[in-house]
């Protein structure tokens, strides 16, 4: 995202606008909070060929122009997939919540998993509703989470799986200004990664608020 190119979002119930230039975009990654099964999760990958993350949980710095509101994404590989992730955002020094999709190329993952995730861009739902100055405002465990891939469900969780934001938040250190943190994701429930073209995302707050984001992945002509 270059200077001069803001992405617009819409806080929910509000009517305000949002004009986010963030200095960093932040994909954090094995953010589950029971260790063993993120544990489990790493020699699963391993076997395939996906490399260890050097720490647990782990972070990937990344261009802030990959981040996109657009219904239609643009993707160099065909064997790419999405998945649902709640998406902290500060701006201005207040804290709101979106939903996105940290789209990677899978095979690509095999040999770089930072090099895999900047290969794509990063959807994410034009509207978002606002935590306040403290994202321990949020009512982090009771947010459900689910996403589907052409029609047929994805995923299915709740945030009380993954770890808190001031947990993320801590580890990753201190963070200057405007940005953006993915804050992780939930596993398949068909065990296997699906290289669709038609995703549906949505974070459900306690209260009824629905965060929803649709987009359609498309392979880019060479």
């Amino acid at each position: 995202m270059s200077a001069g190119q803001p992405l617009t979002l819409h806080v929910v119930g509000t009517g305000e606008r949002l004009e986010l230039s963030p200095r960093r975009l932040v994909i954090a990654g094995y953010t589950g909070r029971d260790e063993a099964s993120v544990e489990a999760h790493i020699s699963e990958l391993a076997a395939i060929g996906v490399p260890r993350p050097a720490t647990v949980p782990a972070f990937y710095d990344l261009d802030p122009a990959l981040l996109t509101t657009a219904a239609v994404v643009e993707v160099a590989s065909e064997s790419t997939s999405g998945e649902v992730e709640p998406v902290l955002l500060r701006h201005g020094g207040r804290y709101f919540l979106a939903v996105g999709s940290d789209h990677t190329d899978r095979d690509l993952e095999r040999s770089d998993i930072g090099a895999s995730k900047a290969a794509c861009p990063k959807p994410i739902g034009n509207l978002v509703t606002e935590i306040g100055a403290d994202p321990a405002a949020l009512d982090w465990d009771n947010v459900r989470a689910d996403s589907s891939v052409d029609g047929w469900p994805y995923q299915k969780g709740t945030l009380s799986e993954l770890r808190r934001p001031a947990d993320l938040l801590g580890r990753l250190g201190a963070v200057e200004g405007d940005f953006v943190l993915f804050c992780g994701t939930f596993g398949l429930l068909g065990g296997e990664f699906v290289h669709g073209t038609y995703w549906r995302l949505h974070l459900e707050l306690p209260g009824g608020l629905t965060l929803t984001h649709a987009y359609e992945s498309k392979q880019r002509s060479v």
